[in-house]
């Protein structure tokens, strides 16, 4: 039996407090601001909508990536086989959480070995970008890779999340140069998300200089860590400060438009409060080529796979729909699909 480490603690009070205490940002994801212009003559057959896509190399059956969540535990293993295998029939991405504790602790690698259970997915590995100050280089980045055999390596991005942990590494100073690195070595795609404040356009610029292949905006208006460590805090002061912070943020609709502006090339994933199919309709419309789910996934998930499987196939058909009200044939025709600002 593994010991219980502080990162394998954290994990699991992450997803204890995740499904029990309310931990909605303060913010809005923006998405609320837009409307689709109805096309009452779609000039289409419902049943010939094509949501499926490519991206970075692999065939998707829809533009879904349930989202990097947790690992480290044996509750952990068991949500990630139960995603994983949800994944594969439905066709969609699957982000891991940071596999960091499996680096510390190897007997805890388990958690996070779904390719078994999903073979042909996009299957992304997950560390903190922070750890390459800490110990984590390059070797590490192709270690995590390999054990899972991922298709791609997020790095997260949580400084303030860092900020806010009692526990949290916290020097962020010389990062660019070792993200370089890491990108100039790994085999395999190089993701940068954030963890819910947002990736703004001077950092995506940054990264993207270095080598990084796409981006995770992962905007404010979901998930707040904010609130999530606030609820962890051990006393009045640690609380405190982590409760100013939960208005914090770039909310996932700017985020999206002002990266998309700047680096209109650069494959992007929308995150940070995508809940229904039409959320990821304006997200695709507004520049995405990916949008990522979390929280929605993991409540289910600790219910069955069936329940997993049931909210991504609903997922998928309001999408359908939506792109058969736009007159949206397939995912490339719904980028030109018409939003208007709401009044």
């Amino acid at each position: 039996m593994s010991k219980v480490t502080p990162t394998s603690r954290r994990k699991a009070d992450h997803i204890q407090v995740t499904l029990e205490k309310d931990v909605h940002s303060g913010l809005k994801t923006g998405l609320d601001g837009f409307l689709f212009e109805h096309t009452a003559l779609p000039e289409l057959d419902l049943h010939a909508i094509e949501t499926d896509l490519e991206f970075l190399g692999k065939k998707l059956r829809a533009p879904i990536l349930i989202s990097s969540m947790t690992g480290g535990t044996a509750a952990a293993a068991k949500i990630n086989r139960i995603l994983a295998e949800a994944a594969q029939e439905a066709g969609v991405a699957l982000g891991l959480g940071s596999q960091r504790v499996a680096l510390e602790q190897p007997e805890l690698t388990f958690s996070f070995q779904v390719r078994d259970l999903a073979p042909d997915i996009l299957l992304m590995a997950n560390l903190g970008a922070v750890q390459l100050n800490y110990g984590l280089d390059v070797a590490a980045c192709k270690q995590v890779v390999e054990v899972i055999e991922a298709d791609a390596l997020i790095l997260h991005l949580n400084p303030l999340q860092e900020a806010l942990q009692p526990e949290g590494n916290v020097n962020f100073s010389n990062l660019l140069n070792k993200i370089e690195a890491v990108c100039t070595h790994l085999e395999v795609p190089v993701i940068v998300k954030e963890v819910g404040w947002g990736l703004s356009t001077a950092v995506a610029k940054q990264l993207a200089d270095v080598g990084v292949t796409a981006f995770d905006v992962a905007g404010a208006g979901g998930t707040s860590w904010a609130k999530v460590e606030m609820h962890r805090a051990k006393n009045e002061r640690q609380a405190n400060l982590a409760a100013a912070f939960v208005h914090w943020g770039i909310p996932t609709a700017d985020a999206l438009i002002q990266i998309r502006k700047a680096l209109p090339g650069v494959p992007l994933i929308a995150s940070g409060g995508i809940r229904t199919g039409i959320d990821i309709a304006k997200c695709i419309t507004l520049g995405a080529d990916m949008t990522g789910v979390a929280l929605p996934f993991l409540q289910q998930a600790v219910q069955s796979k069936q329940a997993v499987s049931e909210t991504l196939e609903s997922m998928i058909d309001v999408l359908r729909t939506c792109m058969f009200a736009t007159g949206s044939a397939n995912c490339n025709a719904l980028k030109r699909a018409k939003l208007v600002p709401k009044a």
